[in-house]
């Protein structure tokens, strides 16, 4: 229990939240509560933390429970070796992270057969110990000679030796110690600088690393997609990487913590056996954990800009739940063409040949005209792969003479292959060819961005920065988080969601959302939120969870099409009473819910926080959160790189956003790139304060490498 109040506190410190706070978020967590219901309904507990609070709590709660299990088995290991003090036991009990428990264990720790435990054998730790005697300022000796003597043996036959042995558990003792290890990796942090160069195999303009031909960069200061480049670099066995330094302030700091004598002797003695005990012992070790601690730190910021990118991509605005008409394009083996209706289902498909002879072109273009006038298409999504612009051409010409054209637009199309063969793909598309499956989904990512996208392993997308060097692990856990939170921010249609989408709602299970589908197609449409409890293996503590995340259009009660939650709908009934408003009207009446009383209504369980929630939801209950959509129009003049020209003016779509910038589709089937420093006229610490995954941005050309397939772009005034 104490140690439990000590994490709490220290996360109270770190966090910037009070103790109570921390506790009751806690509570709740082990309650069975998730974050997005605690974020949302549970404000008065919390004191009204986030979402990103929340979750950086739960991070460092895990980290400091671990670390606390770990003290503890420390703690009784040393203790059996009867070697803990209260001075030690105090170090470990309050230290906070990993690296610095484990440097204090380490010479306590069991070790192989190393070369002072070798000397010790041979009966020279004495003979250490006497030395360590022999270095103090007032002690004046000639020759340490005379007492290595003293320790000759069948096992120990020269003075040299003995010396030698003596040096080699001096050196362990420093090489050990806490104090030393953490101000040389602090030193190399501070003052240390990853060195790269090519291998001579490797030509000139030869290899993707060319900037890291000759390359030097401050380790405090690399960004982060320059180490995970240089770390892929020494992978591929491209480049060598060193981590230098100055290894001389290293050895002076070390004397000036060890060395006490003044005379040559043992001055000397104890300068070579802090130089091996550096370079044999320390040196490897501190360059390891340095670039381990970097790299876990490169990791992050790059997990960071990828959960960034992929929430803007999910919460991408909606074109709306209209008749489209979905292209996956393709030149040799033709376009799939896939019709999806209002709700989302796939309705018919053709294959047409728009590239081909001039009377296959002309088929094409009737097969269209026939499906638009005969599904009353709205909207058509026309990927943005291989042959899109062409087929984007082709398209307009198709709708050019109907008297109301549906809206046209490009859709990125990264990981709709990846979907179309998936086995949540094939089980709801089992007859369909894999390329019509993947232009159902470039349809329904028109449609419902986040409904489609969801279906997709997020990392098969194409948002993230050096997604396959980072730590695969905490990567699926933070995209997972990411994820959910849109899932729940925007709610989710409980009689049309997918089993996939559902599966991310608050407190549902993929089991449970299954059971949810199978209930729906057995029982029909949800009428009532209260119906979820018939859903089998949905307990009481899942509805709470779940209940206000899922949406209920056209049901019995009014409040299920809202982000009210059913604990507070007597609440909301009250309010209406007083009003003298239907409830089923409550929205139309703006002017009276804002001369609402809060206070009138607070209880032990509702607060002023989810009050206030309450009312705005009233205002405009069932809206959707996410943005007004537009869409970027390419130029029909430009459709390949040749097209091209420095200082064209274009509009393009943002894509993916990096450390270093931003890549943009411009339609020319390869995204040209804006450099961080040409993203504003003033400078940009983060790219990710300019720009953002789907936005539309118009871009000046500031150069083109049609044989490298680079484009350079801006966004500053010209």
């Amino acid at each position: 229990m104490q140690n439990e109040q000590l994490i709490i506190q220290l996360i109270a410190q770190e966090l910037a939240l009070r103790a109570e706070q921390i506790k009751n978020a806690l509570e709740l967590f082990a309650e069975g509560a998730t974050i997005p219901f605690v974020a949302r309904y549970r404000k008065e507990r919390t004191g009204e933390m986030n979402e990103i609070q929340l979750r950086d709590l739960q991070d460092r709660y895990a980290y400091l429970t671990e670390l606390s299990v770990r003290k503890a088995a420390i703690l009784q290991a040393i203790a059996d070796q009867g070697k803990l003090t209260d001075a030690l036991r105090a170090k470990i009990e309050t230290c906070t992270q990993k690296t610095e428990l484990e440097d204090l264990y380490l010479p306590y720790r069991p070790k192989r057969r190393t070369r002072a435990a070798i000397a010790r054998e041979k009966g020279l730790e004495p003979l250490a110990e006497a030395i360590k005697i022999f270095n103090r300022p007032n002690i004046n000796i000639a020759s340490l000679a005379p007492e290595a003597t003293k320790y000759l043996s069948e096992q120990v036959k020269t003075v040299e030796e003995a010396l030698k042995g003596a040096s080699d558990i001096l050196a362990e003792e420093v090489a050990d110690s806490a104090e030393y290890r953490a101000y040389i990796r602090e030193y190399l942090m501070q003052s240390g600088f990853f060195v790269s160069q090519i291998k001579a195999s490797h030509a000139v303009g030869t290899t993707k690393f060319e900037m890291y031909r000759d390359y030097q960069a401050k380790v405090k200061a690399i960004a982060p997609h320059n180490l995970l480049a240089l770390l892929r670099g020494e992978t591929e066995e491209i480049l060598t990487l060193n981590l230098d330094f100055d290894e001389e302030h290293v050895l002076t700091y070390l004397e000036a913590k060890q060395i006490r004598a003044k005379t040559p002797a043992v001055k000397q003695f104890y300068q070579d056996m802090l130089k091996d005990a550096f370079s044999r012992l320390i040196k490897a070790s501190a360059i390891a954990s340095v670039i381990t601690e970097k790299k876990a730190w490169a990791d992050g910021e790059s997990i960071k800009t990828f959960e960034t990118n992929l929430r803007d991509l999910l919460l991408a605005a909606p074109a709306g739940m209209n008749p489209t008409l979905a292209i996956d394009p393709g030149f040799r083996t033709g376009c799939k063409t896939a019709v999806i209706s209002e709700t989302g289902k796939f309705l018919e498909y053709q294959t047409i040949f728009p590239h081909q002879a001039l009377a296959q072109r002309e088929q094409a273009a009737r097969t269209l005209r026939t499906l638009i006038e005969k599904y009353q298409i709205q909207l058509i999504a026309i990927g943005n792969g291989t042959a899109g612009r062409e087929t984007d051409a082709f398209v307009i010409e198709v709708i050019q003479g109907l008297k109301n054209p549906p809206i046209k637009v490009m859709v990125n199309e990264s990981g709709a292959s990846i979907y179309s063969a998936s086995p949540v793909a094939i089980a709801e598309f089992p007859d369909l060819d894999l390329t019509v499956r993947g232009a159902v989904s470039i349809g329904r990512r028109l449609q419902d961005p986040l409904a489609e996208l969801v279906k997709i392993d997020p990392k098969s997308i194409g948002v993230g920065q050096y997604q396959h060097d980072v730590d695969q692990k905490l990567l699926k856990k933070k995209l997972d988080e990411t994820v959910e939170s849109c899932v729940n921010f925007v709610g989710v249609d409980l009689n049309t969601a997918s089993k996939e989408l559902l599966t991310f709602v608050s407190g549902l299970s993929a089991t449970v959302a299954n059971n949810i589908i199978t209930y729906r197609n057995q029982n029909g449409a949800f009428r009532d939120r209260r119906h979820l409890l018939k859903v089998p293996k949905l307990g009481a503590k899942a509805f709470e969870q779940a209940a206000g995340f899922l949406r209920i259009r056209d049901g019995a009660n009014p409040l299920d099409n809202t982000a009210v939650h059913p604990e507070s709908y007597s609440v909301v009934e009250a309010i209406a009473r007083d009003l003298n408003v239907d409830l089923s009207k409550i929205s139309q009446a703006a002017d009276k819910l804002k001369t609402v009383n809060l206070k009138k209504y607070v209880t032990d369980a509702i607060g002023e926080p989810t009050l206030r929630d309450i009312l705005r939801e009233l205002e405009k209950p069932g809206r959707d959160p996410r943005a007004e959509f537009k869409y970027a129009t390419f130029s029909d003049a430009i459709q390949k790189i040749s097209d091209l020209q420095i200082g064209m003016e274009i509009e393009g779509i943002i894509t993916n956003v990096a450390n270093f910038g931003a890549f943009v589709d411009i339609g020319v089937h390869q995204d040209g790139l804006i450099h961080i420093s040409q993203l504003a006229d003033r400078f940009v610490s983060d790219p990710k304060k300019i720009v953002k995954v789907g936005q539309v941005v118009k871009v000046r050309v500031l150069e083109v490498n049609e044989s490298l397939k680079r484009i350079s772009l801006s966004m500053r005034s010209a």
